[in-house]
């Protein structure tokens, strides 16, 4: 049955933005500040890569294993030591002695990044409904822009570029200081609701306790997770490699085809924002849908021979019908593994997108150097395609709710409530999720 989420708290949703806005503002400071990083530690160009590596194997880690350390530590504790682990990690950056300490400081970063990210994630897919859920992941894209900025206004004040990651630590022990006064407020059980009355659904769904291997069988938690790379995938080489198909390919100027690729990372941003309003009304399954069939068109007309603004046109499309995706795909993981398991696999599906943006990109870029960028529009329908294969088969796969937590018959709210004790891994989001609505 269908059911109307409550309206979340308001102090928690503000929260939960500007966490959204902490956890991208580093990623836009790197591109501008390395210049000056380079030229003060004395390291070449390609040292980057080292930084790169350090945090994308820390932010993996730590999205993969929040999922399935939410149970025992709970989502505000988590949230609170991640934040102030993020925070101690830009701290040493910004007073880095070295390229040594600099990689070891983009480790903890990382750590404290997919910690953030899995543990936003999970709550939010029981509390939020979906114009939150899309709301949220936007303001995420305001962070990595304004990055940027503020690395390159204490580099134009005469800064150092220390300064730029002294701010960004501020504003991460600023929310890490309101995660730990609003611990008891993100405990599962607790009410996201600001009016005590409000109901979440026909009635509050326990944590069912489930071994972990349980999770590990589920074929939705593999489709999922696989689903979560593809999509990732087609964002980031689309941004990656348009710019290339569009100079080299289709014959545009820097300047102009710079201009389209920005307007393909806003119309994410705008597309989030105003799909999050038709999701939360048309319910998260059908724009879902929707949009996945979107990005297979964008996609093609990219992929078709002709004048450069058909590949813009397709790079725009792209990216306003991939815009929901991320986020409407977490809020419905609850319906495709079910409430217990729901934790872990967000866990993993985080973790899956990293992989998928960091290998899939790349994997493109040696396909385009061996032959030629136009195949970039081809891989992306491909891409497409399967993403929108493995959506269907595991939104119809029969969910493991109906068929209980092991597989057999169905959990009755009284058996839910007496299985496991103390000591038990519990996980599932706080409240259920019906059909993203």
């Amino acid at each position: 049955m269908s059911t109307t989420p409550a309206r979340p708290r308001a102090s928690l949703l503000l929260l939960a933005y500007l966490a959204f806005v902490s956890l991208g503002l580093p990623d836009g400071l790197l591109g501008v500040g390395w210049p000056s990083i380079r030229t003060d530690f004395g390291v070449p160009t390609e040292a980057v890569g080292l930084l790169l590596t350090a945090g994308t194997v820390g932010y993996l880690t730590s999205s993969v294993l929040a999922g399935f350390t939410l149970a025992r530590v709970g989502v505000g504790a988590l949230l609170a030591g991640s934040t102030l682990l993020a925070g101690l990690a830009l701290t040493g950056h910004a007073l880095s002695p070295g390229l040594a300490v600099l990689v070891g400081c983009a480790l903890l970063l990382g750590l404290g990044s997919g910690a953030i990210d899995s543990g936003l994630n999970a709550y939010a897919a029981g509390a939020f409904g979906p114009r939150h859920m899309n709301w949220m992941h936007a303001f995420f894209g305001l962070g990595v822009a304004i990055g940027p900025l503020i690395m390159t206004g204490a580099l134009s004040a005469g800064l150092s570029w220390r300064w730029g990651y002294g701010i960004m630590a501020a504003a991460q022990f600023a929310v890490a200081t309101a995660f730990a006064l609003t611990v008891r407020a993100w405990q599962r059980g607790v009410p996201a609701s600001s009016d005590p009355g409000a109901v979440v659904g026909a009635s509050a769904s326990p944590a069912v306790r489930v071994p972990i291997r349980a999770t590990l069988r589920l074929p939705a938690v593999w489709s999922g997770a696989l689903a979560f790379a593809l999509y990732v995938a087609i964002e980031v080489s689309a941004g990656l490699w348009a710019f290339l198909l569009l100079t080299e390919g289709r014959g545009l100027s820097a300047a102009v085809a710079g201009g389209c690729v920005s307007a393909y990372w806003g119309s994410l941003f705008v597309g989030r924002v105003v799909q999050g309003v038709v999701a939360e009304r048309l319910g998260g399954a059908l724009v879902l849908r929707v949009s996945l069939a979107g990005m297979a068109v964008g996609a093609a007309l990219i992929a078709v021979p002709g004048p450069a603004v058909l590949a813009v046109l397709g790079l725009l499309v792209v990216g306003f019908a991939a815009a929901p995706v991320f986020p409407l795909l977490t809020l419905t993981t609850v319906d495709r593994v079910g409430a217990a398991h729901a934790d872990r696999a967000i866990g993993l599906q985080i973790g899956a997108a990293g992989v998928g943006a960091a290998l899939v990109p790349a994997g493109l870029g040696i396909l385009i150097g061996n032959t030629t960028v136009q195949v970039l529009g081809s891989a992306l329908v491909v891409l497409a395609l399967a993403l929108i294969g493995l959506y269907e088969l595991g939104s119809r796969r029969p969910g493991p709710e109906r068929a209980g937590p092991g597989g057999s018959e169905p959990a009755r709210p009284d058996q839910a409530a007496q299985v496991g004790g103390e000591g038990h891994m519990v996980s599932g989001p706080v409240r259920p999720v019906v059909d993203g609505r």
